[in-house]
């Protein structure tokens, strides 16, 4: 697998978590994957395409500037801040699905990444949020990275000050914990 994931060109497309918000550029968690993966002897250009602030519907409409030709397979990392906005997860569910359906007619293999809806959105909203993903997965055939944030969430340790946004030590927390949802996606590129 070694000569074939070293052409492979990966797209992490997300929003502020993706983007490293507060963080040095090699801290956030694209970067720290690529080091992993590099560790790892694969050498897999990983690009990361985090813009914070970034709603679904806002990922669907920088889609083609944002995953250029040429990209073999995307992290799909957004609708966190469709959730914190309020957004009706139906709206949500359409944007993602839509880029879904342009990557898969693209013929790019995509992790999609998932998150979950706060306590205080109540438990209409949050069954409605905390159901897009999976279901998107299963729709497209795709694997599924179930919570972005899993075991960095609430941890002041893994966290900026604001609460959201994780700090160094929790981007790494989140590249190792992702890192064999990845290596799936690398090697499904490189059966290809």
């Amino acid at each position: 697998m070694g000569q074939t994931a070293a052409k492979i060109k990966l797209v992490a497309f997300g929003d502020s978590i993706t983007a490293g918000l507060g963080l040095k550029a090699e801290d956030a968690y694209p970067a720290r994957l690529q080091a992993l993966l590099a560790a790892r002897g694969l050498d897999i250009e990983l690009a990361n395409a985090g813009v914070s602030g970034d709603t679904a519907g806002d990922g669907l409409n920088r889609l083609d500037w944002s995953v250029p030709e040429g990209t073999d397979g995307v992290i799909l990392a957004l609708g966190a801040n469709d959730m914190l906005r309020g957004l009706e997860p139906a709206q949500t569910a359409a944007a993602l699905d839509k880029i879904l359906a342009a990557l898969d007619a693209r013929k790019i293999p995509v992790l999609l990444v998932g998150m979950k809806a706060g306590a205080n959105f109540g438990d209409a909203y949050r069954a409605a949020y905390d159901r897009i993903f999976p279901d998107l997965a299963v729709k497209h055939g795709i694997d599924l990275y179930p919570f972005l944030l899993q075991d960095v969430a609430f941890d002041p340790a893994l966290n900026q000050g604001d609460g959201i946004h994780p700090n160094p030590t929790g981007a790494a927390r989140i590249a190792d914990n992702m890192l064999p949802s990845v290596l799936h996606l690398i090697a499904r590129i490189a059966k290809r």
